[in-house]
């Protein structure tokens, strides 16, 4: 190859592919065009002609400031991943080139000298035998004035870049020492370097640059060098300039974080905290001036700063005192909302510390504070106020974006509140939500009429904020409630308070059930509600609803003929998420109800749901018909969840008699509508509930469920039948043999085999991709069927095609099916041990009778590892290498461990044989021989778990440098380059 670091006299020809594709990138071309296009670019950022054609882009006038943008940014990817392309002899020559194009794009645009410096950091990190890397950037662009900043820049992302260098193909001790040399040993020099070019002038002290510099060294520094040098003071000027103002407040944040260890950082802390407390004046002058952006900063300063020093605070609480008063001053001030938010953090990490015993005195010094802080935040959950004659019901003005981010700022602030009642208490917290609702009962409560609630915002409010303190409020709270409870079920109708007390209410039902003169008021009210004409307040009633049922359940269950008949008369009317929760309420209810009549008091419940659900069956037709009967259906389930009463495993149980009722009807809906999924898997989910909830006294409904599970999975294909089969193996394995018979659970078995036949098949037919929800609840009921049924399945005559098929399930990008799979790999392979997993399950109930000893299964799994383990470790291995998603990578690189464990030698072998498969150019020799020898020193010295960690980090470099997408496309794609000087 040419050197990488010239370009060729025909340079503008070889490029020229390039710019046509960056410039179909950028147009208005159709999405197919633009896909081949990004597959070119894509290809060539990978390259070996990249190196001659990034340089000839960055240097011909004709390509355009994109194209050199996109240049450098693919430079900056051939230099960390494909390092190993270049000879070592160019490497000098790449070097002075970099300097020569950095001094050429000294002035801008600022992002391609920002990817050159990276450039120019990554070489240096790469080429060890470069040792004078901070005097030659010197030397050679810090003495022009044009130029400086771009030493600067250089500076700044040095240290950053190092930190990354786990992406680059470095041995670790290579790296350690590398890291030392340009950082550690240079850090006293940058902080000479960085002290001399801010007293050069006024206007160099004030640029963000040097800000991002500090901000890089800190951490390469010791801290008291930067606190108790010249450069401080330039760091608290720099927040007097609007062009240095951001980049000042992240150097001082990240100073503070610094600070964390606050014992060995007390001097430090000392000299910072007086420097701080002079920009307290700066929170009322921006308030004042409307200056929002600079408040958000001043803000950020002051919270930032005492989550840091949270621990001293504590010990020291007069002392530091002010600096929690300025936080809360910021808190005061923020009329706009906007800075509000970076508080919150500190709270809560303030609050943890003082309410542990230790630091009680501190927590009475900041009583007052959290004190003032409820005030605050309940003031700040008031809705806007518009003006007289605007449209009340739209109180955003059409901005939705706003509202939303308002709804989800209220309960972050109602988190505020819960920490604030942590510190005050529960009392005093609720008596200022009461005091506010009485002031305005009192105030406003008699011009309050039907559709007008005057000032309603000051109403919703505290309500609000009763709601968001629910949780810490004990049951037995006796002074707030008592007062609250009856002053809330009076208020006016308007659509936001009505929601909000009626959510409120919900949050109080443990307390209410331990208050039952209270319950008939409440529950009344939200009765009533679900009258009400916004669908919001209709649905905060089903979700009270449903906490009332749940929580007062033993006050209600004499009213189980009023229940039900409310709940006929209102389910039709609610939307599915509300049936749900309202059914769940009934159930709640229901479970309560005796024994002798339990099957009776189900029909009442059930028998209008199911009559309504073959009504609709009968007629159903489109698709929104079908999805009516699958909401329908959840509702039994609900009650079929809901409603399971212990009894002793002899007796019959009363709801599984009334499962066996309107079991033909479930089965018949099923049939049915088998091929459309929602309806099929809410008929399996419900059948698998009726084995979760009633276990072994469902053992009547088996034979019927097992046919229907089996018709069904043979007609659809659906792996809804497999998730509900599973429930059967689970909850009727042989540790209950001798409640249900072995009969029992060997037809199990044979139900199992009937149905991984019927998955093969499938699979064998159809394309893995296909299926991926299939193959993965096959695997999820085959790993328990390994757990559950060892004996039967590993020598079965099936399992080395299901071996077969889990490898190539392996082929899938879906996560979900991966997992699935590579969890049964995990646990089949585990059979290889003498301690495995079945070893350790009782083998009956019966806790007397003796267990005999575990069964060998060594010798299958080491012939199913013989005849399957080369593909296995291939496809693992390229997965890891090319398509698992990440959370799938763990996973994969345990089946790998468990394979070396089993057979050390033989997968070591086999392992060499995938990696010498690999595409050319893509693994450098050294690179290879370097995995395996590793893997052969781990395999002789029996270290046979660090082979993990070699192979983990080996695919992580590889799918880095030839699989994960480079840096510079996703600019294009979104279109926005921005160039500035």
């Amino acid at each position: 190859m040419a050197t990488a670091a010239t370009a060729p006299a025909n340079g503008q020809q070889a490029f020229a592919p390039v710019l046509s594709a960056l410039a179909t990138m950028s147009s208005a071309a159709d999405r197919t065009q633009k896909g081949q296009a990004h597959q070119y670019l894509e290809q060539f950022q990978k390259s070996d002609e990249a190196w001659e054609s990034t340089f000839a882009m960055l240097h011909s006038p004709q390509a355009t400031d994109e194209a050199k943008l996109f240049a450098a940014t693919t430079l900056k990817g051939k230099i960390v991943f494909d390092f190993h392309q270049l000879p070592r002899s160019t490497l000098p020559q790449l070097r002075d080139t970099l300097l020569a194009l950095l001094a050429t794009y000294a002035k801008g645009p600022k992002p391609i000298r920002t990817q050159l410096c990276v450039c120019l950091a990554n070489l240096a990190i790469h080429f060890l035998e470069w040792k004078d890397v901070l005097s030659v950037v010197i030397r050679t662009l810090g003495n022009d004035p044009a130029s400086i900043r771009c030493a600067l820049e250089f500076l700044h992302v040095l240290p950053e870049e190092v930190t990354e260098g786990r992406k680059i193909n470095l041995a670790e001790d290579e790296l350690t020492n590398r890291t030392k040399e340009l950082l550690e040993d240079n850090a006293e020099q940058v902080i000479q370097l960085l002290t001399q070019y801010a007293q050069s002038s006024p206007e160099a002290a004030k640029e963000g640059v040097l800000m991002d510099c500090i901000t890089s060294w800190i951490r390469e520094v010791p801290l008291s060098n930067i606190v108790q040098s010249p450069l401080m003071d330039v760091v608290m000027n720099a927040l007097e300039s609007d062009d240095s103002f951001d980049a000042a407040v992240e150097t001082l944040c990240a100073i503070f974080k610094e600070t964390r260890d606050v014992d060995e950082n007390i001097e430090t802390i000392k000299a910072l905290y007086p420097r701080l407390a002079r920009l307290q004046p700066r929170i009322q002058a921006c308030a004042d001036e409307e200056d929002w952006d600079t408040f958000k900063g001043v803000t950020r300063v002051f919270a930032e700063a005492g989550e840091a020093w949270v621990v001293l605070i504590a010990r020291e609480a007069q002392q530091f005192r002010a600096l929690v008063e300025s936080v809360l001053e910021c808190c005061l001030r923020d009329k706009e909302r906007e800075a509000l938010s970076q508080t919150f953090n500190f709270w809560y990490e303030l609050k943890q510390y003082i309410t542990l015993e230790r630091y009680m005195e501190s927590r009475l010094q900041f009583v007052e504070i959290y004190s003032k802080l409820v005030d605050i935040m309940i003031g700040h959950l008031e809705y806007p106020t518009l003006e007289p004659g605007s449209n009340e019901t739209d109180l955003f003005e059409g901005d939705r974006e706003a509202e939303d981010k308002f709804r989800e700022f209220r309960h972050q602030m109602g988190d505020v509140l819960k920490d604030s009642c942590e510190v005050i208490g529960v009392t005093e917290c609720l008596q200022k939500s009461y005091v506010l609702v009485e002031n305005w009962v009192q105030q406003f409560g008699p011009q309050a009429s039907e559709g007008s609630v005057p000032h309603w915002q000051k109403l919703e409010a505290p309500l609000f904020s009763m709601r968001a303190m629910g949780r810490m409020v004990s049951p037995e709270e006796n002074i707030m409630l008592p007062r609250l409870i009856p002053l809330i079920v009076q208020i006016p109708d308007q659509e936001k308070v009505r929601f909000q007390a009626v959510m409120a209410l919900g949050r109080y039902t443990e307390w209410t059930a331990q208050h039952p003169d209270t319950l008939q008021d409440q529950l009344n009210f939200i009765m009533n509600a679900f009258q009400h004409p916004s669908k919001e307040v209709v649905k905060a009633a089903a979700l009270s609803f449903k906490f009332f049922c749940n929580d007062c359940a033993e006050l209600l269950k004499d009213y189980m003929q009023q229940l039900q008949q409310f709940y006929e008369g209102v389910i039709d009317r609610l939307p599915p998420t509300s049936q749900e929760e309202v059914t769940e309420g009934v159930a709640s209810v229901l479970a309560r109800q005796p024994i002798e009549g339990l099957q009776q008091a189900l029909k009442l419940c059930c028998d209008p749901i199911v009559q309504r659900l073959m009504s609709m069956a009968q007629n159903a037709t489109e698709k929104e018909q079908k999805l009516a009967i699958a909401d329908r259906l959840n509702l039994v389930t609900i009650f079929i969840q809901e409603v399971k009463p212990y009894l002793d495993p002899a007796q019959p149980h009363p709801a599984v008699a009334y499962c066996q009722e309107i079991f033909p009807i479930l089965a018949a809906i099923c049939e049915r509508f088998v091929d459309f999924t929602p309806i099929a898997e809410r008929v399996c989910r419900c059948w698998r509930y009726m084995v979760l909830s009633y276990r072994v006294h469902a053992a009547p409904l088996l034979p019927q469920l097992a046919e229907k599970l089996a018709a069904g999975f043979t007609a659809s294909r659906q792996g809804c039948f497999l998730w509900a089969t599973d429930s059967i193996v689970r909850e009727f394995s042989p540790e209950v043999a001798d409640v249900v018979g072995e009969s029992t659970t060997q037809a199990i078995y044979t139900f199992y085999e009937q149905q991984a036949t019927t998955f093969l098949r499938a699979l064998n037919d159809l394309p893995p991709e296909d299926l991926p929800d299939v193959i993965e609840d096959f695997f999820r009921l085959t790993t328990d069927v390994v757990l559950y049924h060892p004996a039967h399945l590993l020598p079965s005559p099936l399992m080395p095609t299901i071996l077969s098929a889990a490898s190539t399930s392996l082929t899938l990008l879906k996560h979900e099916p991966l997992l699935a799979t590579l969890h049964f790999l995990r646990d089949l392979l585990a059979y290889g041990s003498p301690d495995h997993p079945s070893s350790s399950l009782p083998s009956t109930t019966n806790p007397n009778q003796p267990r005999p000893p575990p069964q060998d299964f060594r010798p299958h799994i080491h012939a199913l590892c013989l005849a399957a383990g080369d593909h296995l470790v291939q496809r693992c291995l390229t997965g890891m290498m090319y398509s698992f998603p990440p959370p799938c990578i763990p996973d994969a690189s345990a089946v790998l461990l468990a394979l070396f464990t089993l057979l050390p030698t033989e997968v070591a072998g086999w392992t060499a044989h995938t990696v010498s498969l690999l595409p050319p150019g893509s693994l450098a020799v050294e690179e290879q021989e370097r995995l395996l020898r590793n893997i052969r020193q781990r395999v002789e010295s029996g270290e046979i778990r660090r082979v993990r960690t070699v192979l983990q980090d080996f695919t992580t470099a590889y799918r880095r440098r030839n699989v994960a997408p480079r840096e510079g496309l996703g600019r294009l794609e979104a279109g926005r380059f921005r160039f500035g000087g």
